[in-house]
């Protein structure tokens, strides 16, 4: 541990970030306080876990609280907590460093948030403890750590730098001070009693430990009869708790307002938004466990991110067990929030224990029929917006939970070739499928626009046949565990054979039999074989996999994981019926041996790239063959 004072700067972004939070985040500043009594809170609980293995941690510091000192005259607000504290490394990590991934991220979406909804990112980035300069322009932090005997302190005034030391601390905790800033007319006073009382009444109340403000009253002195004495008064100190600390996961639903609900979203979830929608559930019998489960309006910008925090707080009759507990709900759930308590588990439980445990497994499994269950009585927009936040993160379930594969299929929705643009459900594509139709066909890429004008859906199209555009990387591992869906099969638009009902019959290829043979042999290093097409009527070629290959999608995405280098070789289809295979044909008959033959079979095999949404192998070879064959088909201008 460091012994001196030490001065540092915060990174370019960092001090970007702190610039827009200080000048670009004028409403709602009163989340500051919110966050820091969180953060304070969230201290206590790692306090109250590590002292159920180390019960000596807890020994000093008294009753847990947050306490809340404004100071009108100084200028200042101190927020206390009896909490684990940190040691000088930790405020170093924590403190020192803001955001350490996301900071350029953070500023970008601070920058481009509306005005009235930039607060909602604070909690998104875990900047909560910065918010705070937004009303101060000097921070100061004093703490230190259960079981240890030094403190550190931490000072900044949000102007590029901040210093680090050690100090004295006379028991265990975080204080911070903020040197509020001068005040407008319409400006809140964070030093005034009645506006930190509202405050904390309206982000705060259901925190699980007392929020105490000391508070200086006028009280009359009183005689030897306990009569006031007329006009004789003195001043008395008392400490009032300004949040009610319910557990309100623990109370009948019928007693809990919306508003309650949340507010206590807000805490729980570090978020200002609102959130999409909430399950409050009580259940009883072999296991027994009370929950309150958000799902959030909006995924956090670094959702997907391999660092961001997910996982419901745990509680063991309403005593905290772990923040994060992600063994109460599969990794396709992830972006839920809330509380889950149950009186069946040990208070010292270990996510070691808890990965083997029978009741938490039942109380998973609990959870996860409730979260569905609750998913598909949504109503249809309301639907659609948690959809579009969170639909690619639900397919993983199809993959991953064969024991729920039937429940998460029917909450799947997909844009197909006849919707419009809207989304449909399996269940209504089955209903509209055409008589006789044995299959459900799908095509996956990148998007819905390229694969609906896909060459590879002619001839469905022509036969008015619906075809789902399947546009997330993840469907890719959706259609290899959902083969089936009402009896009806799954069928890929791009590989293997297509099914009786889409395609008409095979061209007659008697005649191009002899071709077809030389464009293979000119490709073979590239296709496995070249073939009549049933899928196509305006195209000229096409490439289609093997029903077990790598489609176009799933190879670009193994590619991009540095799972595959070359890809596999298809087959490549063509139209007899076009244009240039009866040209090609004719050269052939010519000369079969025809430079001209190879160049128009390279052609063929980037057109059929280019359909698909790749790219020509060589763009400005390809360039010149078309711009060649524009100029024949126009042919030689007059003079």
């Amino acid at each position: 541990m460091a012994a001196q004072k030490s001065t540092r700067k915060f990174k370019a972004e960092v001090a970007e970030l702190l610039d827009l939070i200080i000048n670009s985040l004028y409403s709602n500043k009163e989340i500051f306080l919110r966050e820091l009594i969180s953060n304070a809170s969230d201290a206590i609980d790692k306090l109250k876990y590590k002292a159920q293995t180390d019960p000596q941690l807890a020994g000093e510091g008294g009753e847990y609280r947050i306490e809340l000192k404004p100071d009108p005259k100084a200028r200042t607000l101190t927020i206390s907590d009896n909490g684990v504290g940190m040691t000088y490394d930790e405020v170093a990590e924590n403190i020192g460093t803001i955001a350490k991934s996301g900071t350029a991220a953070f500023s970008e979406a601070l920058k481009n948030a509306k005005e009235g909804h930039a607060p909602e990112l604070i909690g998104q980035f875990g900047v909560g403890f910065y918010s705070a300069f937004m009303v101060a322009d000097k921070i100061t932090l004093v703490t230190r750590a259960a079981g240890h005997g030094a403190a550190v302190k931490w000072e900044s005034g949000g102007d590029g730098s901040y210093s680090i030391e050690e100090a004295q601390k006379d028991s265990r905790g975080t204080e911070i001070t903020l040197h509020l800033r001068p005040i407008g007319d319409e400006d809140q006073d964070f030093a005034d009693e009645w506006t930190l009382r509202e405050v904390v009444k309206r982000h705060s109340d259901f925190v699980s430990y007392p929020v105490t403000m000391e508070v200086e009253r006028q009280e009359p002195v009183l005689d030897e009869t306990q009569k006031p004495v007329e006009g004789e008064f003195k001043k008395v100190v008392k400490t009032d708790v300004l949040n009610s600390m319910k557990a309100i996961w623990a109370r009948p639903r019928s007693e809990v307002s919306d508003a309650e609900y949340v507010e206590f979203y807000k805490h729980v979830a570090h978020e200002w938004s609102d959130p999409l929608s909430w399950l409050h559930m009580k259940l009883e019998g072999t296991t027994e466990f009370d929950a309150l489960i958000y799902i959030p309006k909006q995924k956090p910008l670094d959702f997907m991110r391999p660092h961001h925090r997910h996982g419901v707080q745990l509680y063991c009759r309403r005593v905290f067990i772990m923040d994060e507990c992600k063994e109460l709900l599969p990794p396709y759930l992830r972006f839920l929030r809330g509380v889950v308590d149950s009186a069946d588990l040990k208070l010292n439980v270990s996510r070691e224990i808890l990965q083997e445990d029978r009741t938490v497994t039942a109380m998973k499994k609990a959870l996860v029929r409730k979260v569905l269950d609750h998913l598909s009585e949504m109503e249809g927009e309301k639907y659609l917006e948690f959809y579009g936040q969170f639909g690619a993160v639900l397919k993983e379930g199809v993959h991953i939970d064969p024991p729920n594969r039937e429940k998460l299929s029917k909450l799947l929705r997909y844009r197909t070739t006849l919707s419009k643009g809207e989304y449909v459900t399996l269940d209504q594509y089955v209903e509209g499928m055409k008589e006789g139709q044995e299959n459900i066909y799908f095509i996956t890429g990148d998007s819905a626009e390229t694969l609906a004008a896909s060459p590879h859906l002619e001839a469905l199209s022509k036969k008015g046949i619906e075809v789902l555009l399947m546009t997330d990387p993840i469907d890719e591992f959706v259609v290899d565990s959902l083969t089936e869906y009402s009896g009806k099969k799954l069928r890929s638009a791009e590989k293997g054979e297509i099914g009786p009902e889409a395609g008409d019959e095979a061209q007659n290829s008697g005649e191009f039999e002899a071709l077809l043979s030389s464009i293979g042999e000119i490709l073979k290093e590239k296709v496995s074989k070249v073939a009549p097409s049933k899928r196509l009527t305006d195209s000229a070629s096409c490439l289609c996999a093997g029903e077990f290959q790598m489609s176009a999608l799933m190879f670009k995405l193994a590619k991009a994981a540095g799972q595959a280098a070359n890809p596999p070789k298809r087959v490549l289809e063509v139209n007899l019926s076009h244009p240039l295979l009866a040209s090609m044909r004719q050269i052939h008959k010519k000369d079969p041996s025809s430079p001209r033959l190879a160049e128009l079979s390279g052609l063929l095999y980037d057109l059929a790239l280019l359909g698909e949404g790749g790219k020509a192998e060589n763009p400005a070879e390809f360039a010149r063959k078309i711009g060649e064959l524009a100029a024949k088909s126009l042919g030689e201008p007059s003079n």
